[in-house]
Protein backbone atom coordinates (compact mmCIF):
# COMPACT_ATOMS: atom_id res chain seq x y z
CA UNK A 1 0.00 0.00 0.00
CA UNK A 2 2.94 2.60 0.46
CA UNK A 3 4.68 2.13 -2.64
CA UNK A 4 0.92 3.07 -4.40
CA UNK A 5 0.36 5.98 -2.34
CA UNK A 6 3.67 6.79 -2.74
CA UNK A 7 2.96 7.04 -6.56
CA UNK A 8 -0.25 8.83 -5.89
CA UNK A 9 2.17 11.17 -4.00
CA UNK A 10 4.34 11.89 -6.65
CA UNK A 11 1.64 12.01 -9.10
CA UNK A 12 0.09 14.78 -7.14
CA UNK A 13 3.72 17.07 -7.06
CA UNK A 14 3.80 16.44 -10.68
CA UNK A 15 0.62 18.89 -10.85
CA UNK A 16 2.03 21.55 -9.24
CA UNK A 17 5.60 20.73 -10.87
CA UNK A 18 7.71 24.17 -11.81
CA UNK A 19 7.58 23.77 -15.44
CA UNK A 20 4.32 22.62 -15.72
CA UNK A 21 2.45 24.20 -13.54
CA UNK A 22 -0.75 26.64 -14.33
CA UNK A 23 0.25 29.24 -11.90
CA UNK A 24 3.60 30.19 -14.12
CA UNK A 25 4.14 33.36 -11.93
CA UNK A 26 5.03 30.97 -8.80
CA UNK A 27 7.32 28.88 -11.07
CA UNK A 28 10.53 30.08 -8.87
CA UNK A 29 8.59 29.77 -5.68
CA UNK A 30 9.03 26.30 -4.49
CA UNK A 31 7.84 26.68 -1.09
CA UNK A 32 4.61 27.72 -2.60
CA UNK A 33 4.57 25.30 -4.64
CA UNK A 34 4.75 22.44 -1.91
CA UNK A 35 2.35 24.41 0.04
CA UNK A 36 -0.07 24.27 -2.59
CA UNK A 37 0.89 20.50 -2.88
CA UNK A 38 -0.42 19.61 0.78
CA UNK A 39 -3.14 21.52 1.21
CA UNK A 40 -4.76 20.44 -1.66
CA UNK A 41 -3.95 16.59 -2.39
CA UNK A 42 -6.50 15.27 -0.41
CA UNK A 43 -9.24 16.23 -2.23
CA UNK A 44 -6.93 15.75 -5.56
CA UNK A 45 -6.54 12.14 -5.03
CA UNK A 46 -10.18 11.87 -3.93
CA UNK A 47 -11.32 13.38 -7.07
CA UNK A 48 -8.75 11.09 -8.94
CA UNK A 49 -9.53 7.83 -7.81
CA UNK A 50 -13.14 8.45 -8.13
CA UNK A 51 -12.35 9.18 -11.84
CA UNK A 52 -10.30 5.70 -12.41
CA UNK A 53 -12.74 4.10 -10.48
CA UNK A 54 -15.46 4.65 -13.52
CA UNK A 55 -12.77 3.68 -15.93
CA UNK A 56 -12.30 -0.56 -17.26
CA UNK A 57 -9.35 -2.42 -15.23
CA UNK A 58 -8.76 0.93 -13.36
CA UNK A 59 -6.31 -0.69 -11.31
CA UNK A 60 -7.36 1.23 -8.18
CA UNK A 61 -6.32 -1.51 -5.44
CA UNK A 62 -9.10 -1.87 -2.30
CA UNK A 63 -6.71 0.14 0.33
CA UNK A 64 -5.96 2.95 -2.24
CA UNK A 65 -10.09 3.24 -2.54
CA UNK A 66 -10.66 3.28 1.09
CA UNK A 67 -7.75 5.59 1.76
CA UNK A 68 -9.20 8.28 -0.46
CA UNK A 69 -12.95 8.05 0.58
CA UNK A 70 -11.04 9.13 4.09
CA UNK A 71 -11.22 7.63 7.79
CA UNK A 72 -13.95 7.68 10.02
CA UNK A 73 -14.72 11.11 11.74
CA UNK A 74 -14.86 9.14 15.09
CA UNK A 75 -11.32 8.67 16.52
CA UNK A 76 -10.51 6.87 18.98
CA UNK A 77 -7.49 7.79 21.42
CA UNK A 78 -5.05 5.82 23.27
CA UNK A 79 -2.57 6.36 26.55
CA UNK A 80 -0.52 3.39 24.70
CA UNK A 81 -0.16 1.40 21.64
CA UNK A 82 2.15 -1.47 20.38
CA UNK A 83 3.91 -0.75 17.32
CA UNK A 84 5.86 -3.63 15.64
CA UNK A 85 6.07 -5.42 19.05
CA UNK A 86 7.75 -1.69 20.42
CA UNK A 87 5.62 0.23 23.47
CA UNK A 88 4.85 3.83 23.20
CA UNK A 89 2.73 6.05 25.56
CA UNK A 90 1.81 9.70 25.39
CA UNK A 91 3.41 12.18 27.80
CA UNK A 92 0.62 12.20 30.50
CA UNK A 93 0.89 7.62 30.91
CA UNK A 94 4.49 8.35 31.12
CA UNK A 95 4.14 11.17 33.91
CA UNK A 96 3.27 8.08 36.30
CA UNK A 97 5.17 5.93 35.82
CA UNK A 98 8.90 5.48 36.11
CA UNK A 99 9.56 4.15 32.97
CA UNK A 100 9.79 6.57 29.35
CA UNK A 101 8.14 5.63 26.34
CA UNK A 102 7.25 9.14 24.90
CA UNK A 103 10.47 10.44 22.97
CA UNK A 104 10.33 9.77 19.15
CA UNK A 105 12.71 10.46 16.96
CA UNK A 106 11.95 11.46 12.79
CA UNK A 107 14.00 11.02 9.87
CA UNK A 108 12.01 13.10 6.81
CA UNK A 109 13.05 14.46 3.32
CA UNK A 110 11.62 17.92 3.79
CA UNK A 111 12.19 21.89 2.99
CA UNK A 112 14.55 23.67 5.30
CA UNK A 113 13.58 27.15 5.01
CA UNK A 114 16.55 30.08 6.04
CA UNK A 115 13.41 33.07 6.72
CA UNK A 116 10.18 33.42 6.65
CA UNK A 117 10.29 34.97 3.58
CA UNK A 118 12.68 32.31 1.92
CA UNK A 119 11.17 31.48 -1.45
CA UNK A 120 13.79 29.10 -2.57
CA UNK A 121 14.70 26.73 0.05
CA UNK A 122 16.40 23.27 -0.12
CA UNK A 123 15.19 20.10 0.29
CA UNK A 124 17.32 17.55 2.49
CA UNK A 125 17.27 14.89 5.20
CA UNK A 126 16.73 16.71 8.53
CA UNK A 127 15.45 14.78 12.00
CA UNK A 128 13.06 15.78 14.06
CA UNK A 129 12.57 15.12 17.90
CA UNK A 130 9.47 15.24 19.49
CA UNK A 131 7.60 13.91 22.90
CA UNK A 132 4.19 12.06 22.05
CA UNK A 133 1.13 13.51 23.45
CA UNK A 134 -1.77 11.68 21.81
CA UNK A 135 -2.48 8.74 19.89
CA UNK A 136 -4.89 8.19 17.47
CA UNK A 137 -5.82 5.13 15.68
CA UNK A 138 -7.35 6.16 12.03
CA UNK A 139 -10.28 3.79 11.28
CA UNK A 140 -10.54 3.11 7.24
CA UNK A 141 -13.09 0.85 7.27
CA UNK A 142 -10.62 -2.47 6.32
CA UNK A 143 -7.88 -1.64 8.35
CA UNK A 144 -6.70 1.04 11.01
CA UNK A 145 -3.90 3.57 10.49
CA UNK A 146 -1.95 4.49 14.18
CA UNK A 147 -0.89 8.41 14.27
CA UNK A 148 0.83 10.11 17.07
CA UNK A 149 0.05 13.70 17.27
CA UNK A 150 3.59 15.37 18.75
CA UNK A 151 5.33 18.40 20.33
CA UNK A 152 8.07 18.65 18.14
CA UNK A 153 11.45 20.68 19.32
CA UNK A 154 11.84 24.15 17.67
CA UNK A 155 15.61 24.18 15.63
CA UNK A 156 16.45 26.64 18.45
CA UNK A 157 16.33 24.12 20.80
CA UNK A 158 18.37 21.76 19.31
CA UNK A 159 21.80 21.25 19.68
CA UNK A 160 25.16 19.13 19.04
CA UNK A 161 28.03 19.57 21.41
CA UNK A 162 31.72 19.33 21.11
CA UNK A 163 31.61 15.69 21.31
CA UNK A 164 28.73 15.04 18.99
CA UNK A 165 25.97 14.34 21.42
CA UNK A 166 22.35 15.73 20.46
CA UNK A 167 20.92 17.81 23.46
CA UNK A 168 17.42 19.48 22.83
CA UNK A 169 15.57 22.19 25.01
CA UNK A 170 12.12 20.14 25.65
CA UNK A 171 10.61 23.37 27.02
CA UNK A 172 11.33 25.04 22.69
CA UNK A 173 7.74 23.34 21.01
CA UNK A 174 8.00 24.25 17.29
CA UNK A 175 6.83 22.88 13.83
CA UNK A 176 2.59 23.28 15.59
CA UNK A 177 1.12 23.10 12.18
CA UNK A 178 2.20 20.02 11.54
CA UNK A 179 2.45 17.55 14.64
CA UNK A 180 1.03 14.34 13.13
CA UNK A 181 3.27 11.68 11.85
CA UNK A 182 2.65 8.39 11.04
CA UNK A 183 3.50 5.68 13.97
CA UNK A 184 5.46 3.70 11.72
CA UNK A 185 7.59 5.99 10.95
CA UNK A 186 9.36 7.36 14.02
CA UNK A 187 11.96 5.06 16.23
CA UNK A 188 11.59 4.86 19.78
CA UNK A 189 14.37 7.70 21.69
CA UNK A 190 15.11 8.47 25.53
CA UNK A 191 15.83 12.02 27.24
CA UNK A 192 18.11 12.02 29.85
CA UNK A 193 18.41 14.96 32.02
CA UNK A 194 21.94 17.01 31.32
CA UNK A 195 24.04 17.37 34.32
CA UNK A 196 26.40 19.53 32.67
CA UNK A 197 23.52 22.10 30.74
CA UNK A 198 21.04 22.85 33.37
CA UNK A 199 17.46 22.53 31.17
CA UNK A 200 19.01 20.74 28.16
CA UNK A 201 18.30 16.92 27.99
CA UNK A 202 20.82 13.97 26.53
CA UNK A 203 19.34 12.26 23.63
CA UNK A 204 19.69 8.26 23.70
CA UNK A 205 18.64 5.64 21.83
CA UNK A 206 18.79 1.74 23.16
CA UNK A 207 17.60 -1.74 22.53
CA UNK A 208 14.32 -1.78 22.08
CA UNK A 209 11.99 -4.23 24.22
CA UNK A 210 9.35 -6.49 22.02
CA UNK A 211 6.05 -6.94 24.25
CA UNK A 212 4.85 -10.28 22.93
CA UNK A 213 1.98 -9.88 24.81
CA UNK A 214 0.89 -7.61 27.39
CA UNK A 215 -1.89 -7.99 30.03
CA UNK A 216 -1.77 -4.41 32.28
CA UNK A 217 1.37 -3.63 32.88
CA UNK A 218 2.74 -7.12 32.72
CA UNK A 219 5.10 -8.15 30.16
CA UNK A 220 4.91 -11.76 29.28
CA UNK A 221 8.22 -11.90 27.02
CA UNK A 222 10.72 -9.44 26.64
CA UNK A 223 13.06 -9.78 22.64
CA UNK A 224 15.91 -7.13 22.39
CA UNK A 225 15.89 -5.11 19.13
CA UNK A 226 19.03 -3.87 18.20
CA UNK A 227 18.42 -0.24 16.40
CA UNK A 228 20.78 2.44 14.92
CA UNK A 229 21.48 5.88 17.16
CA UNK A 230 20.54 8.46 15.03
CA UNK A 231 23.12 10.78 15.53
CA UNK A 232 26.89 10.25 15.88
CA UNK A 233 28.23 9.17 19.12
CA UNK A 234 24.81 8.89 20.55
CA UNK A 235 24.96 5.74 22.97
CA UNK A 236 23.02 2.86 23.38
CA UNK A 237 21.86 2.07 26.85
CA UNK A 238 19.81 -0.70 28.63
CA UNK A 239 18.35 1.36 31.90
CA UNK A 240 17.91 4.36 33.44
CA UNK A 241 18.31 3.03 37.16
CA UNK A 242 21.57 3.48 37.77
CA UNK A 243 22.55 5.77 34.40
CA UNK A 244 25.97 7.99 34.95
CA UNK A 245 26.86 10.28 32.96
CA UNK A 246 30.56 11.08 33.44
CA UNK A 247 32.02 14.64 33.38
CA UNK A 248 32.28 15.81 30.10
CA UNK A 249 36.11 17.28 30.74
CA UNK A 250 39.05 15.38 29.16
CA UNK A 251 36.71 12.59 27.91
CA UNK A 252 35.96 11.62 24.73
CA UNK A 253 32.65 10.01 25.41
CA UNK A 254 29.83 9.89 27.73
CA UNK A 255 29.41 7.06 30.12
CA UNK A 256 26.71 4.91 30.33
CA UNK A 257 26.44 2.17 33.37
CA UNK A 258 24.08 0.01 32.79
CA UNK A 259 23.33 -2.36 35.30
CA UNK A 260 20.15 -4.62 36.52
CA UNK A 261 17.99 -5.03 32.76
CA UNK A 262 17.31 -8.30 31.12
CA UNK A 263 18.57 -9.73 35.04
CA UNK A 264 18.86 -13.49 35.71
Amino acid sequence: MSDELQKQVSEGKATYDPHQTAYPKFRKRTKWLQDKHNSTFIQWLRFKVQSELEEDNHGVSENLRWLAAGPNMAVPLYRSYLIKGIKFNIKAQDDVRTTQNSGVYLLAHTMQVASAKDKNPILSNMGFYGVIQEIWDLDYQKFTIPVFRCDWIDSSGLVVDELGFTLVDLSKIGHRNDQFVLASQVKQIFFVDDPMHRGWSVVLSMPNREYNDVIGDEVLGDVIIECEPFTRGMPNVDTFDELVLATKQSVQKILVQITSLYSA
